[in-house]
């Protein structure tokens, strides 16, 4: 796994090890990226049930202006520090592991939402890749429609397996397109 484009271009990117775990493959991450190039320049970006930071961290590579990591596993947590670490993201001269660029919210997916909300930020691109087993799609796609998270020409993409059908509509997104790569599906909403 490495960084596909930008600033950190062909940096190696660590994992997590397990059977749980399914890093988003380097063939579907640039797909994502080859479908939303001209939005990642200076976008606002969330990185739901990041994992080890891959989608985050290309997108900063590739200029988002913050992008807000969402990771409730500590082994995950410290994977997405060491590649922040490992692209030159994360701040090595100070003791605290912060920058004005990302954010790691230590916490469940929806719970972090409220979060967010609370503290008024808005995204225009969000990448959501839950646990496929955990069926968590619609809880949390209904919960983004219907927050004030999203600004006015936001995308949220779904990461999934061809085979789980999400519906067309979650509350204000609207399905606009589909991309199927091997058996992973990304599934492109706006808000409407």
């Amino acid at each position: 796994m490495r960084v596909i484009g930008g600033t950190a271009k062909s940096t190696p990117l660590a994992s997590l090890k397990g059977a749980k775990v399914r890093p988003t493959l380097d063939r579907v991450r640039e797909s994502l990226f080859n479908q939303i190039a001209g939005e990642v320049q200076g976008a606002r970006f969330l990185d739901l049930f990041a994992g080890s930071g891959a989608i985050g961290i290309e997108a900063l590579s590739r200029g988002a202006e913050e992008v807000v990591f969402v990771e409730l596993n500590h082994r995950a947590q410290a994977v997405i520090y060491q590649n922040l670490a490992k692209c030159r993201f994360l701040d090595s001269e100070s003791k605290e592991k912060k920058s004005k660029h990302w954010i790691l919210l230590k916490s469940n997916a929806l719970h972090a939402l409220d979060l967010l909300a609370e503290r008024h930020h808005q995204f225009d691109l969000v990448y959501v890749d839950p646990p496929y087993d955990d069926n968590l799609y619609a809880e949390t796609l209904t919960a983004l429609g219907r927050s004030h998270l999203l600004a006015e020409s936001a995308q949220v993409i779904a990461e999934h397996h061809h085979k789980t059908a999400l519906q067309e509509n979650y509350d204000k997104l609207n399905l606009s397109k589909t991309r199927k790569i091997g058996d992973t599906c990304l599934s492109f909403y706006i808000v409407e």
